[in-house]
């Protein structure tokens, strides 16, 4: 028979040999974000989103730069909720340094996201403000090529707004446009520009994600600053259109993409003599066939990858797995397929701008209101990637925002005020103050020059 046994838990007394008390001292617990907000001061961001979003109401009212620059340090921070502004109200000696002395309670941020998105004006304001920052970073650090890849993902919500999605959840599904630098030759030391949004267009979850796909794939062309191009456009099979294809060769533009196994291509994979497969990698072969849509401007490759099944399936006698890539170029079949993989880096770019930034939960009720929050997102996305390139030591490039939380941003200190000179006193080993203050140097003659 079981009974009931009283354990007691004994613990050392040095465990508990400290007090636990308030203090009103000049104490900063998220000493490195300095560095964001004053890189966000150095490419001049605060004035051209005043110039660019919809003055306040009244002149009591807060400017919109209040607003944003509060949201940009609250997720760099590791905000996640409209109500982690609060934290940082709770930060007077950090806002006091930074002269951020007048905050916007949540709730007035929540008011303020669905003013700016009601009728658009504030939506696209911002979107201009992300294309100058964008813009500010190529500018600074890059070659004149880039590949871009298209997206979407699923945002998941219950919100009143949310509509059903592919994948049988209520939620939103935004598209979003990366673009990475080009390889060149001789430049494998050199850091590359890798994953920075040059457009995105928060959606209804019922929107596919290749609605559109020619508008917006424009945007991201036009998107791109004088002297920098895009060379090739990668894509999944939502974008496998006969206008995609159109638009690229218009332009010149290198197209790879995913096709859609629909009949047509199924039976122009079919056509592939067994004479024309040549080993792959392990057990897979590839070929490739010539194809076209009816609505093409001219023909365009087929490159097929396919792989033994394990064991045939009952209704199904075909006895391989297709992998099917439509291309525009001259490349070698097994060259094209190594070109389409590495847009595997856009999976790790959209982990980081939902999971890093908080964009994994949307904070209103109104699909208006969570656009702006979502743009938001992306120019802190995007200015979190400014800072590391064009700030940090190389060995900090390919750092998650999680990480540079942990390294960086969350060093406690001190601030100290000396007549008219303030010093932030921080409390951290000595190479990572080296890291801070060469950060810090850099920044300045950013905004210097």
């Amino acid at each position: 028979m079981a009974h009931d046994v009283e354990q007691t838990t004994f613990l050392p007394e040095e465990v508990f040999a400290f007090e636990i008390e308030r203090t009103d001292e000049p104490l900063v617990a998220r000493g490195g974000l300095v560095l964001p907000h004053q890189m966000a001061q150095a490419l001049g961001l605060p004035k051209k989103i005043d110039q660019e979003l919809p003055p306040p109401g009244s002149g009591r009212g807060l400017p919109p730069s209040a607003y944003v620059m509060a949201l940009l340090l609250m997720l760099h921070g590791g905000g996640r909720a409209l109500e982690d502004l609060r934290d940082l109200q709770g930060e007077v000696s950090l806002r006091r340094l930074l002269k951020m002395r007048h905050l916007p309670a949540s709730c007035t941020v929540g008011d303020w996201l669905r003013r700016m998105g009601v009728d658009g004006r504030g939506l696209e304001g911002l979107g201009r403000v992300n294309g100058y920052l964008a813009e500010q970073v190529l500018a600074r650090k890059g070659g004149a090529g880039y590949t871009l890849d298209v997206d979407g993902t699923i945002i998941e919500s219950e919100k009143a707004g949310a509509q059903w999605t592919y994948k049988k959840v209520k939620g939103y599904q935004p598209v979003v446009g990366f673009v990475q630098e080009s390889e060149g030759e001789g430049e494998e030391e050199r850091v590359r520009v890798r994953g920075l949004v040059i457009e995105e267009e928060f959606r209804d979850g019922n929107v596919p994600s290749g609605a559109d796909a020619v508008a917006f794939l424009e945007r991201c062309r036009r998107g791109m600053p004088a002297g920098k191009r895009l060379e090739a456009v990668r894509l999944d099979s939502a974008w496998y259109q006969a206008a995609v294809f159109n638009w690229s060769r218009g332009w010149g533009l290198r197209l790879v993409v995913c096709a859609d196994q629909d009949v047509a291509v199924k039976e122009a994979v079919r056509s592939i003599g067994e004479g024309e497969w040549r080993p792959y990698r392990g057990d897979r072969e590839i070929a490739e066939t010539v194809h076209t849509m009816d609505e093409t401007e001219e023909a365009f490759r087929l490159v097929v990858v396919r792989w033994p099944k394990p064991q045939p399936e009952l209704f199904d006698p075909e006895p391989y797995f297709y992998h099917v890539l439509a291309t525009n170029g001259e490349e070698q079949a097994e060259e094209v397929v190594e070109f389409y993989n590495q847009r595997g880096e856009v999976e790790n770019w959209i982990k980081e701008l939902k999971d890093g930034f908080g964009m994994e939960w949307m904070p209103c009720g109104e699909t208006y209101a969570n656009a702006v929050f979502f743009r938001l997102g992306v120019m802190a996305y995007n200015l979190f990637l400014a800072m590391k390139l064009l700030s940090l030591p190389k060995g900090w490039h390919r750092h998650t925002v999680g990480t540079v939380r942990w390294r960086l941003y969350q060093i406690a200190g001190r601030v100290v005020w000396e007549a008219r000179r303030a010093v932030l006193m921080l409390a951290t080993a000595v190479e990572k103050m080296l890291v801070l203050l060469g950060a810090r140097r850099r920044i300045r003659q950013m905004a210097v020059t």
